[in-house]
């Protein structure tokens, strides 16, 4: 009775941080009702640069969210959030050439980076998926399908398996394949074949297509054997043969990879597979659990040999909730469910904005919030956080039956 007691609380408490926090947030402050779509900039105190460019991630994120939103809630306001985040990445994101979507635009919604980053994307069929559920809108679920066609006819490496990172505007290789600055310089990357697997995931759960299916069979795999490994934990960067080019510990990803694997074999309900999956899951979010927490609360951003990032950045703290939740759920044990428990602590006291909204984007090692720190910008989105509080919220009503 206690634990349920407990599980409930929390659960209240997360919805009530969507409803009156995160959500409202994106749609007060961040909705561009002058050009269409969201704005590109905000800083920590929400003052708007309402020239910014638009990154085509963030917008993609927000439609993702506020279809969940709807989904979850009901709310006709969420619902209309969700149309106005579709009708922009359909008239100003979408390749109409070319197919596919761009990187950035302007902020009248001018291409400005043509780049096509197979992240990129995998976030736009993330989101697309979630639209056609509340919708059933067969246009968005086509072009989920279309970017699908386009990521496999381009992005499919036959010979080694899995997928190469970025092209042009017109599908030819891209020079420089990197995210962002801070990455390497790699063939094949960690990051960009966890969202295509949650997206390809995402995506079955409303088209039970043969092709996809086989894809996200391979993608398990693969990451099984590549990019997770021996030691539990994922190796961020590849040549295309899957030599590894790294020896960063992500625990943020760690973390997030290890539910959303899970989650990719649930979808597919191969049994085997699923055994396989749930251990790896199991040891993947252990590893976290006894490396990543700070003495200081929270989980820290990552390692790289004996350099330490004891940084904790928004969305670390999300996806470990979810993570850890996931852990307790296959193990049953509570040690996983007071770490859910220590990290919504440590969120509710360090991370969320209590003044100006949202959460911040990270904390220097004293939990110190970094203010020159935008709250919106083409990473800075409320993906991470409104999935957490979806997920444990649904989780838990599960629990109960």
């Amino acid at each position: 009775m206690e634990k349920q007691r407990k599980l409930d609380e929390l659960s209240q408490e997360l919805k009530n941080e969507l409803v009156a926090n995160i959500l409202p947030y994106w749609v007060t402050h961040v909705m561009d009702k002058t050009n269409g779509g969201f704005y590109g900039y905000l800083t920590t105190h929400n003052k708007v640069d309402e020239k910014a460019p638009k990154g085509g991630i963030l917008n993609s994120r927000i439609l993702w969210t506020f279809s969940k939103a709807y989904h979850v809630f009901g709310n006709r306001h969420y619902l209309e959030t969700a149309n106005h985040a579709y009708v922009y990445l359909r008239d100003f994101f979408l390749d109409k050439e070319d197919g596919g979507v761009y990187w950035m635009v302007d902020h009248k919604g001018k291409p400005q980076e043509t780049r096509k980053h197979i992240y990129n994307q995998s976030f736009a069929i993330y989101a697309l998926a979630e639209y056609f559920k509340i919708t059933c809108h067969e246009e968005s679920l086509q072009i989920a399908k279309d970017i699908f066609y386009l990521i496999e006819k381009y992005g499919y490496d036959r010979p080694y398996k899995g997928y190469l990172e970025a092209f042009t505007k017109e599908w030819k290789m891209e020079q420089d394949p990197r995210l962002s600055e801070s990455d390497m310089e790699a063939e094949k990357s960690m990051n960009t074949h966890l969202h295509i697997l949650e997206a390809y995931t995402n995506l079955f759960k409303v088209w039970k297509s043969p092709q996809l299916k086989e894809r996200i069979t391979e993608l398990i795999d693969v990451m099984l054997k590549h990019i997770v490994g021996p030691t539990d934990q994922f190796t961020l960067f590849f040549d295309r043969q899957w030599h590894g080019m790294a020896n960063i510990i992500s625990y943020g990803h760690d973390i997030e990879g290890s539910w959303l694997l899970y989650e990719a074999a649930e979808v597919l309900g191969d049994e085997k597979r699923l055994e396989k999956v749930r251990r790896t899951s199991i040891d993947m979010a252990e590893k976290v659990a006894i490396e990543g927490f700070s003495e200081s609360g929270g989980l820290i951003n990552e390692r790289e040999g004996d350099d330490v990032d004891e940084e904790k950045v928004w969305w670390v703290q999300a996806e470990g909730m979810v993570g850890f939740f996931n852990a307790y759920q296959l193990t049953l044990s509570n040690d996983y469910l007071e770490a859910v428990y220590k990290l919504w602590r440590f969120t509710k006291q360090h991370m969320v904005d209590k003044h100006y909204g949202e959460w911040y984007w990270k904390l220097d090692e004293q939990n110190n919030a970094y203010l020159d720190r935008p709250k919106v910008e083409p990473w800075k989105c409320p993906y991470h956080n409104s999935r957490c509080c979806f997920e444990l919220i649904e989780r838990i009503d599960r629990c109960k039956s």
